[in-house]
C-alpha cells in the first residue's frame, strides 16, 4: 500500500507537470469551412496553419512555448460561426486564425472582441469587419488579407478601360463577401465610365441557373463580374456552355482553388479572377512551399495566408513579451514590418494590411496563372 502511495504521488506529479506544460502552450484556433461546399478553403487554412506551427515549434517555439492548434468548423455559416466563437472563448483560447467567409467573420468578431480574443482572418475581405471593429473600439479584430474596396479599386477601373462599350453584367450571391466585393467593383467601374447593363443577386446553392443564362443571352452580355464562390460560378459556366452562351467571366479571389475547374470543367477556360500577388512565388515562401508540397498538398488559395497568420501571432507574442491578446495586437500595429511567407506585412491602426498588391489570374486547361495587364 505504501508503495502504491508512492507510485500514485509520482503519477500525480507527472500529471501536474503535463498540466503545466499544456498551460504553457499557445493555443490558436483555426476556424473555417472544414466541411460543406467550401471545405477546400478550410483545408487550405488547416494545412497552412499546421505547416507554420510545425516550423515554429521545430525552431524552439515562441518564448519557449509551443504552438498548439485547435481546428474548428463553421461551415461558413453565420450562426455556426457565432456558436464556434462562443465555444472558443469558453475554452479560454486567446488567438484565432479565421474565419474565412466575411458573413461568418463579422458576427463572430463581436464575440471575440467582447472576450478580448485576438482574431486575425486570412481570407475575409469585407471592409465592415475592421471598420466596425475600429468604430466600436475593438483592438483585437484584424485581418492578414486584402479588403474588397481595395480589390474593387484595382479591378473596376481595369474592366472599365478594357471593356469600354461592352455589355457588362454584375452579379453577386447575396452574401457579405459576394455582394461586398461586387458592389466595390461596380462602384469603381462606374467611376471609370462604364455602366453595367444589369446588376442582381442570385440564390447560392441552386442547381439550375438556366433562367439566368437565358437572361444573359438576351442582354448580349460580353462580360459578367460575379461576386461569389466556385460552386455557383462553375454551374453557371457549364449551363451557359450547354446553351452556347459565351461571355468573359471575371471573379474575385474565391476561385483560387482546383475545385473551380472540377465544377466548371472546360467551360471554365479563360475565366479571370483577382488574387493578391501570388505568395507561392515569393522567396520568403520557398521553404514553406517545398515542405507543404512534399506532404502532398499544393499551397494554393489561402494556404499561405493562414500560415502567415500563425507567424504574425507568434511574432506579436514575442514583441509583446506576453500572450495577452490586447498587448499582442498593439505590438503588431507598431508599424514595424513582420516577416511572413507572403512577404513583409505591416498593419494599420484598424488591423488591416497596408500596401496590398494584386494579380489578374486566368484559368487555362485546369490551372491558373497571372496574365499581363
Amino acid at each position: 500500500m505504501k508503495k502504491l502511495g508512492i507510485l500514485s504521488a509520482a503519477a500525480f506529479g507527472l500529471m501536474m507537470s503535463a498540466s503545466v506544460a499544456f498551460a504553457d502552450d499557445i493555443t490558436i484556433s483555426v476556424v473555417g469551412p472544414m466541411t460543406g461546399q467550401l471545405a477546400t478553403i478550410g483545408d487550405q487554412f488547416k494545412q497552412g496553419a499546421q505547416a507554420a506551427a510545425d516550423a515554429i515549434n521545430a525552431a524552439g517555439g515562441v518564448n519557449g512555448s509551443q504552438i498548439k492548434l485547435d481546428i474548428e468548423d463553421d461551415q461558413c455559416d453565420p450562426k455556426q460561426a457565432v456558436s464556434v466563437a462562443n465555444r472558443i472563448v469558453a475554452n479560454g483560447v486567446k488567438f484565432v486564425d479565421g474565419h474565412a467567409c466575411s458573413g461568418s467573420s463579422i458576427p463572430a468578431s463581436a464575440v471575440y472582441a467582447e472576450a478580448g480574443t485576438l482574431m486575425m482572418s486570412p481570407a475575409s475581405s469585407n471592409p465592415v469587419l475592421t471598420d466596425a471593429a475600429a468604430k466600436s473600439g475593438w483592438p483585437t479584430i484584424m485581418r492578414l488579407y486584402t479588403r474588397d474596396d481595395a480589390q474593387g479599386a484595382f479591378i473596376g477601373p481595369w474592366i472599365a478601360k478594357k471593356y469600354a462599350g461592352k455589355n457588362v453584367v454584375v452579379l453577386h450571391d447575396k452574401s457579405a463577401y459576394g455582394q461586398g466585393v461586387a458592389d466595390a467593383v461596380k462602384a469603381t467601374m462606374n467611376a471609370g465610365g462604364l455602366k453595367e447593363v444589369d446588376y442582381e443577386g442570385i440564390n447560392a446553392g441552386e442547381k439550375d441557373y438556366s433562367a439566368l443564362v437565358t437572361k444573359l443571352k438576351e442582354l448580349k452580355a460580353d462580360v459578367v463580374y460575379f461576386g461569389g464562390y466556385h460552386p455557383e460560378a462553375g454551374l453557371i459556366l457549364r449551363q451557359a456552355a450547354e446553351q452556347n452562351v459565351k461571355f468573359q467571366l471575371i471573379m474575385p479571389d474565391s476561385i483560387a482553388s482546383p475545385e473551380f475547374w472540377q465544377v466548371a470543367g472546360p467551360a471554365g477556360e479563360g475565366t479571370m479572377f483577382v488574387f493578391p500577388s501570388d505568395p507561392q512565388s515569393k522567396p520568403e515562401a520557398k521553404d514553406a512551399v517545398a515542405k507543404i508540397k512534399a506532404g502532398g498538398f499544393t499551397p494554393e488559395g489561402f494556404t499561405l495566408f493562414s500560415y502567415a497568420v500563425i507567424q504574425a501571432v507568434a511574432e506579436g507574442v514575442k514583441r509583446a513579451g506576453t500572450d495577452d491578446p490586447a498587448k499582442v495586437a498593439e505590438a503588431l500595429k507598431d508599424g514595424k514590418p513582420i516577416s511572413t511567407v507572403v512577404g513583409d506585412v505591416i498593419f494599420d491602426e484598424k488591423g488591416d494590411l497596408k500596401n496590398a498588391s494584386y494579380d489578374i489570374n486566368q484559368w487555362h486547361d485546369g490551372k491558373y496563372a497571372p496574365i499581363q495587364q
